[in-house]
């Protein structure tokens, strides 16, 4: 088989137009999903049972239901009576699913503040919910700040999802121009290298940050 790299030189402005779309739509959902997961989050250590529990139920749904199902669902479903479109849908479905695993993550970081911490505030005359914002929370974000940085990454790799619903990302763009030119070998490797690209770029300036910031510590 003859490779013909004209289809990757030829259309370079389309690939890279999917490469913006897929780092914007990760974005918006990053950003959407960090309050969903800090409240979530907050939900599940929290003493009230019935809180906790609702919790857990929305990571735990969100962890048990495939991205697909639920982009599709959005989509299909939510997305009409919303008039959401495919590119909100995609962004809510990223963002929802992304927030449950950020929920853990802001968790991990509460329960990593020893308890101390909160009995010396409440014992001060802080209320629950003032000792949570002002003094365990400022210290669980030097926790949970590395592996959040990393959610983005994760985003990233599963909004190729979205080209599902019809949103032109970088995937999506690799499959229109596969039926086209018929040159899946190039174009799938391409779209690969940019994937790789994009991710690594972010990998090493979250290395690079967590690197200073132990360095000032």
């Amino acid at each position: 088989m003859t490779l013909n790299w004209s289809v990757v030189t030829q259309n370079l402005g389309i690939f890279f137009e999917g490469a913006a779309l897929t780092l914007q739509i990760s974005a918006l959902a990053l950003i959407i999903s960090i309050p969903i997961g800090v409240i979530i989050g907050l939900l599940r250590v929290s003493n009230n049972k019935i809180l906790s529990l609702i919790a857990v139920l929305y990571v735990e749904f969100m962890r048990g239901v495939p991205l697909l199902v639920l982009l599709i669902w959005i989509y299909f479903v939510m997305g009409q009576f919303l008039n959401l479109g495919a590119y909100w849908s995609a962004v809510l479905g990223l963002a929802i699913f992304s927030g449950a695993f950020i929920a853990e993550i802001v968790r991990s970081g509460i329960q990593s503040v020893p308890r101390g911490q909160m009995e010396a505030a409440r014992s001060s005359g802080m209320s629950y919910m003032k000792a949570m914002m002002l003094v365990i929370l400022p210290q669980a974000v030097r926790t949970v700040l590395p592996p959040m940085a990393s959610q983005f990454i994760i985003l990233i790799k599963d909004s190729s999802l979205v080209s599902t619903i019809s949103v032109v990302d970088l995937t999506l763009v690799g499959k229109n121009l596969v039926a086209t030119t018929f040159r899946s070998l190039e174009v799938w490797t391409f779209i690969a290298l940019l994937y790789f690209v994009m991710t690594f770029t972010l990998s090493q300036i979250i290395r690079y940050y967590e690197r200073k910031y132990t360095i000032k510590q």
